[in-house]
């Protein structure tokens, strides 16, 4: 997990690569511009000779880091023009020397103080060529506050290039460290703000670069290393992450299949789902188990459902028929039926198309309070036991994966505005209630009572469907279950099933695009998922 650091503590951080190390300011700002002009080099195919090149800055550090990275793609050959909001004169220390450099002619770059936005608009309508790349280098993480009235105005011709039909390729959009308009912290657009199609943050991710709601403006994130020791990001204790691709493939390193392996030391996943009303769930939650790699799933559903569900359900899945209410779903009474299977599973999945009643809640509440292995709980079970108040017992795991309205309703809050800071209210529930806490939606949160908070950036609008959820619950469940049985930490577990499930559903989406796929087709990309994520041998 990569941490997600705020500003002030990048700062600090930044502060004390030089004092404590001895690195100069100065050649941090020219690793991070050399860092963007690899970047940009590879998006553009190895060169940019040739290319236009137009870099707006801003008055400060991250200005200075547009004027380096001016200076060194002008010297591989492309035509670059600097745009600084204000006066060279009124910058100062390591941004004052990189703008001041360029007023060496024989660097090429051509240097342009706008002071408001009618001189930006005479510039930018007098350019003679296309733009094959526009860089945002005008705040940083710095912005508090909307865009003046000038950048705004620049910030929207560029993103209008972005998409004018008049074009015949839209220019590079490039972010240096976040996108302009964002706030660093909260993530929040703050007015006119630029959307990049990559962006180049360094030493750490902030806030900004990664939340939901301002991920999209940041394009592809790229984290580059400048120089500061990793031991001042860990003392800077966060507690805001971000999922990463090596989190996954140790998780898979860590429960990979040995030559003594065979089904009971892979975990007995132990889904308890379905209703005569909502089969389709059960299939969905029970075959995604399979596919995760446990050894054992059962499917526990109410009796009249399960000539419904027995055809769909993969051969591999036993099906256990369990006593139902009137109305077909599962009944209180159930729970004698299944005693001998709570005892031999290693994990448990409650809720994927359970359907309500006065019974079947009470049969919930029993399962979850005499939980004797880690249990999963999502949709109607869910809403059975909203207001949710743990019962404060240190027993076995409880994961809990509601989507927004459901979380709403585990708060016994009306208003969605109850989560305005998304993170702090997972990190507030989680460990209030002793639980980890995997809040679907744009990007999946995923909280631990210890109070840390995981972005998860895989998964595609296309998982925006009916079944997801369930596939997904699967997905957890069938997970946790080997994880249990070879002492892989379960918080880390959660963390990569939400990361493979989204990237299975990236998969998903590249095969048959977001209109066509379904959950079925995110389950089946599982395999190619964790062949993309095998280390080579």
């Amino acid at each position: 997990m990569q941490p997600v650091l705020t500003a002030a503590q990048m700062r600090e951080v930044d502060r004390l690569s030089t004092e404590k190390y001895d690195i100069p300011s100065l050649s941090l700002m020219e690793n991070a511009a050399r860092a963007a002009a690899r970047v940009i080099t590879e998006k553009l195919g190895g060169s940019v000779a040739g290319k236009a090149v137009l870099i707006l800055c801003g008055p400060g550090n991250n200005g200075g880091d547009g004027a380096a990275l001016a200076r060194l793609l002008s010297g591989a050959g492309a035509e670059a023009d600097v745009v600084l909001f204000g006066k060279v004169q009124a910058t100062k220390g390591d941004a004052r020397t990189n703008f001041a450099s360029l007023a060496d002619a024989s660097l090429g770059v051509k240097l342009f103080e706008i002071g408001n936005a009618e001189e930006w608009r005479r510039y930018f309508a007098a350019r003679e060529r296309d733009i094959d790349v526009a860089v945002d280098a005008i705040f940083g993480t710095g912005l508090t506050r909307p865009p003046d009235d000038t950048v705004s105005a620049a910030i929207r011709d560029l993103n209008s290039c972005r998409v004018s039909a008049l074009r015949e390729k839209p220019p590079l959009a490039v972010a240096i460290d976040i996108p302009t308009g964002l706030n660093a912290d909260s993530g929040d657009a703050l007015g006119e703000t630029f959307r990049a199609d990559v962006t180049v943050t360094f030493t750490a991710p902030k806030p900004g670069n990664v939340l939901p709601h301002s991920a999209e403006f940041n394009g592809e994130l790229v984290v580059a290393d400048i120089g500061s020791p990793e031991s001042l990001v860990v003392e800077q204790r966060p507690q805001l992450f971000l999922a990463v691709e090596e989190d996954a493939r140790k998780w898979l390193e860590m429960t990979a299949f040995s030559a003594g392996s065979y089904k009971g030391k892979r975990g007995h996943s132990l889904v308890i789902a379905g209703s005569r009303q909502y089969s389709g769930a059960a299939v969905l939650a029970a075959n995604a188990a399979m596919r995760s790699g446990a050894g054992l799933v059962t499917l526990v559903a109410p009796e009249s459902s399960v000539p419904l569900i027995a055809p769909r359900t993969l051969p591999e899945v036993m099906i256990r028929s369990a006593s139902e209410t009137d109305g077909g779903a599962i009944a209180e009474k159930a729970s004698d039926e299944i005693a001998d299977l709570l005892e031999k599973a290693d994990a448990v999945a409650i809720g994927c198309g359970l359907s309500q009643s006065e019974s079947t809640r009470h049969f919930v509440e029993w399962i979850v309070k005499g939980r004797q292995r880690p249990i999963v709980i999502d949709a109607d079970a869910l809403n059975m036991l909203a207001p949710f108040a743990n019962d404060g017992s240190d027993g076995p795991p409880i994961i809990l994966t509601p989507h927004v309205g459901e979380f709403l309703r585990l708060l016994g809050a009306a208003d969605e505005a109850a989560l305005a800071d998304r993170v702090s209210v997972v990190r507030k529930f989680a460990a209030e209630q002793n639980v980890i806490l995997v809040l679907k939606g744009e990007r999946i949160l995923i909280g631990s009572p210890d109070g840390r908070v995981v972005i998860n950036p895989t998964g595609t609008p296309g998982l925006g469907k009916a079944g997801n959820g369930d596939t997904l619950t699967g997905i957890i469940a069938g997970f946790i279950a080997q994880a249990a049985v070879m002492n892989v930490d379960i918080f880390d577990t959660t963390v990569a099933a939400a990361f493979i499930a989204g990237m299975a559903g990236d998969i998903a989406e590249r095969k048959f695009g977001k209109r066509v796929m379904t959950a079925s087709d995110v389950r089946e990309a599982l395999a190619e998922t964790f062949a993309t994520l095998r280390r080579p041998e």
